[in-house]
């Protein structure tokens, strides 16, 4: 089951009627249930839901129990997203969302808690990377584009963990690789997935006292469409280009559903999930 939401509205929750419309095959239907649904579920936000990781975690989360809502800018894909949902689980909701503007975010969470009435898991994932040039030869608008997207979209989703009932959370971070050792020409995205381990581990400590708990994973080559140039050869640290081992997408997928299923008082700080005969160990 899915929801749709459009224009800045929830479109299918009638509030004064206290009425769900899901949307399936392009048809509508007044579910009141999936309404009753969504609030006895757990609820994850996912950014960049539209492809790749994201997508695979959204239908993960959902397929375990959680309703879903699908943050992303490419509304499309979001949709696709959402039609791989278990019909008979809970809700999907595709929100139209730029994680590097500021007002975007706030109305993403607004309709969350509207939707679903809280917010207990947030997969920070959305990520974008910058041309492999030398820094350089970076023009500004490509550096801020990086970190503008990449280390945005936290701030949000502890306000209302820390003010809902019962409070509490778990965040948990799309880092990379390139947060322990960077690849060649990759300075604005290593910087932000540094920065994104930072984050992780302020997360770890300023919500502690408020049952907010922080995760990141370091993902390395996950087979999804932002990799496919690994198969076909990227760049090394010698100047050579070589094809790179990738995994299947699900490993990805089940260790971000590990650690959103723990109880708040058990954490995974830092995982790494990687191909095993990547260059990682000694890159560079």
């Amino acid at each position: 089951m899915w929801i749709q939401y459009q224009h800045g509205y929830c479109i299918e929750y009638n509030y004064k009627a206290e009425q769900f419309g899901a949307v399936h095959n392009n048809r509508y239907y007044e579910k009141k249930r999936g309404l009753e649904l969504a609030k006895q579920t757990k609820v994850a936000v996912v950014t960049g839901a539209g492809s790749g990781v994201g997508r695979a975690v959204s239908v993960a989360l959902q397929k375990a129990g959680y309703s879903v809502a699908l943050a992303g800018r490419r509304a499309e894909e979001l949709q696709r997203t959402a039609s791989l949902a278990d019909d008979y689980g809970p809700a999907m909701l595709p929100v139209s969302t730029d994680v590097s503007d500021a007002q975007s975010v706030r109305s993403l969470f607004d309709c969350v808690v509207r939707a679903f009435g809280r917010v207990d898991v947030l997969f920070n994932n959305a990520g974008v990377s910058a041309p492999e040039v030398a820094i350089e030869d970076l023009t500004l608008e490509q550096w801020n584009a990086v970190i503008g997207v990449n280390m945005t979209g936290a701030q949000n989703a502890i306000r209302i963990m820390k003010t809902q009932n019962p409070r509490g959370g778990r965040i948990i971070n799309n880092g990379s690789i390139s947060a322990h050792t960077p690849r060649p020409h990759s300075a604005p995205y290593t910087m932000s997935k540094h920065a994104i381990t930072g984050l992780t581990k302020c997360i770890c400590l300023d919500g502690r006292d408020f049952d907010i708990a922080g995760s990141q994973i370091d993902i390395g080559n996950a087979a999804t469409e932002m990799t496919q140039r690994m198969a076909q050869g990227v760049t090394q640290p010698d100047g050579s280009k070589m094809s790179e081992p990738r995994i299947d997408v699900q490993h990805v997928a089940d260790a971000v559903l590990y650690m959103a299923n723990l109880p708040l008082n058990a954490n995974v700080p830092f995982m790494i999930v990687m191909a095993s005969g990547m260059p990682f160990a000694g890159r560079g």
